[in-house]
């Protein structure tokens, strides 16, 4: 007796369990209907740039061979001896995209454009059309084009603003030349901020996405492009399970100043930036961290012009609140040239709310990257806030506020860093230290005084280059 009731209770235990299998299934989403609906508004983008290479040089030795061959036998083995022309290359690059109007505004990534000579654009029916750039924005890493043609299928826009991390996503591109392959994921995360790119807050996904997948459209479950697919990261060059997408509220935003200027203008704010961790959070008497501390006021800045100062902590922007310092470039670069925006600021351990004239952002200056540059050493400094410098007892010196990668990277230096000596030399302030960081010699450790965490200690420091 008790054999079979045990011999029972396996089996009820098994038909639960593929019970319970076949449930799950049944709840998975069946996306053959938007993959149907969505494609014919999916293309394929093809491009040609004709560059110019100068010819292999042969060497002493092959010339010296060549020579004996044309003496005794009338011929070269090793090509030509004299000087060759450059030959004219013709490369190709392949991306996706997808259209948005009915008279043929197609939406793609930058760089799956850029430098090109020649445009194809191949719809999902096999019709190919030459198009036209209308405008590009390297920021966002968008382009806009146009092909002459009626009555295009198009998608449907959606509300990025109204994603959430676990909702499930779909991608229709060319990943590897292979038209119109479909993977799905999920949202693993919104409001992403690359080192790289300021003015984006991208969604995270999980789905798959190769070379040639850029520029392609990212679907929801209603049907409707939510993002834009623009890059992944990998240690590997392939598909490693992070992959980002530029949310269509933004590539729609940049559309409509590429449509009436064939540029985008963004206001300007003026300041280098830096989250506040615990420690700072605990220096400047918050409750929190969180907020975008101003670490520099550029020179004639609106920043300046409206009483902003270096230490001042911006708690919100225009009504929004700021956790994270990356937020704030997203939130100024979203309004008009010109327009008054309300920063609130927390300063003195109180709160103030003050008023801004945004500017167009100067032509091509990037305080930060310029900044970076400068240095040499792949971070980007700024001046410790007076807080700051009280708590750690120091009146010189630098806070590392970025680390962009190259010698500061290898060299193990982190953000928060207070730098106060550099090969010999104490830091005074940025511009002393932008100085010494010219002079520094390559291939060849220098020492470097660092506080971190309220220790100060010495560093090897070494630019290869």
């Amino acid at each position: 007796m008790n054999r079979l009731l045990k011999r029972v209770s396996w089996i009820s235990v098994i038909f639960m369990m593929l019970f319970s299998t076949l449930s799950n299934a049944a709840n998975l989403p069946d996306f053959t209907e938007l993959v149907e609906d969505a494609s014919p508004a999916v293309v394929n983008i093809s491009t040609e740039q004709t560059t110019t290479s100068k010819a292999a040089q042969l060497s002493p030795d092959a010339r010296e061979l060549n020579e004996f061959f044309r003496h005794f036998f009338g011929q070269q083995p090793f090509g030509q001896q004299q000087p060759q022309q450059p030959r004219q290359q013709q490369r190709s690059s392949l991306g996706s995209g997808f259209i948005i109007s009915h008279d043929g505004y197609v939406l793609t990534n930058n760089h799956v454009i850029d430098g090109a000579d020649v445009i194809h654009v191949r719809l999902n029916d096999r019709r190919e059309y030459e198009a036209k750039l209308v405008g590009t924005d390297a920021r966002t890493d968008l382009a806009l084009l146009k092909i002459e043609a009626d009555d295009l299928p198009i998608v449907k826009m959606g509300d990025s603003d109204d994603l959430k991390a676990g909702q499930w996503v779909l991608a229709i591109g060319s990943p590897f030349g292979f038209d119109y392959t479909v993977t799905a994921g999920i949202v693993s995360a919104i409001g992403r901020n690359l080192p790289s790119d300021n003015y984006v807050p991208f969604i995270q996904t999980d789905v798959a996405i190769n070379p040639g997948n850029s520029g392609g459209p990212l679907f929801n479950l209603d049907g409707e492009v939510v993002g834009i697919n623009s890059q992944i990261y990998t240690r590997s060059g392939g598909f490693m399970g992070v992959s980002f997408a530029i949310p269509s509220n933004v590539a729609m935003s940049v559309v409509d100043q590429l449509k009436k200027d064939g540029k985008v203008s963004r206001a300007w704010l003026g300041v280098l930036i830096q989250d506040v961790n615990r420690d700072l959070a605990e220096s400047f008497d918050l409750d929190r961290p969180h907020g975008a501390l101003v670490s520099r006021v550029m020179p004639d800045s609106p920043a300046e012009k409206a009483g902003l100062q270096a230490g001042d902590i911006i708690m919100a922007f225009n009504g929004k609140s700021i956790e994270h310092s990356s937020e704030l470039p997203y939130l100024v670069g979203q309004l008009q040239v010109d327009e008054d925006a309300k920063a609130q600021v927390f300063r003195d351990g109180k709160e103030r709310t003050i008023t801004i004239t945004l500017t167009k952002r100067p032509d091509d200056v990037n305080p930060e990257q310029q900044q970076a540059d400068e240095s040499r050493l792949g971070m980007i400094v700024a001046p410790v806030p007076e807080n700051m410098a009280d708590r750690l007892g120091v009146d010189n010196g630098v806070m590392v506020q970025q680390v962009i990668g190259g010698a500061a990277a290898r060299n193990g230096l982190q953000q928060g860093d207070v730098i106060t000596m550099l090969n010999g030399e104490t830091i005074k302030d940025v511009n002393e230290f932008n100085r010494i960081a010219q002079t520094l010699p390559s291939n060849r450790s220098v020492p470097m005084r660092v506080i971190r965490d309220g220790y100060p200690m010495f560093i090897p420091f070494k630019i290869v280059e």
